[in-house]
């Protein structure tokens, strides 16, 4: 599995790349912090593979990566080749990128 770390996506978003951001957290969680991604749960994302991009790179987060991880791997199963699994999640975002960020 392909991961990138938050220096990675920060300098991603920096050089404004072209890409997709997938956060598989529940809406509650999304609603206390987020970095703009499209928010589809993980229990839904196999339901709503439809709106995942296959022509640029998907990077997907989660609070932690390990959610992140699990939704990767599904969608890999389903034939998806441009997927990136955010190393740390969000709480490494906080972390590295963002020490005024609010996480539960």
């Amino acid at each position: 599995m392909k991961e990138i770390t938050v220096q990675e996506l920060k300098e991603m978003m920096d050089r404004n790349e072209q890409f997709q951001l997938i956060d598989v957290r529940e809406p509650f969680e999304y609603e206390v912090s987020n970095l703009n991604g499209l928010n589809i749960p993980l229990a839904g994302i196999l339901i709503e593979q439809d709106k995942i991009a296959k022509d640029i790179p998907v990077i997907i987060q989660c609070r932690s990566g390990k959610r992140s991880a699990q939704a990767v791997m599904l969608l890999e199963q389903q034939g998806f080749t441009n997927l990136a699994n955010l190393k740390g999640g969000i709480l490494a975002w906080r972390d590295e990128i963002d020490p005024e960020m609010d996480v539960y």
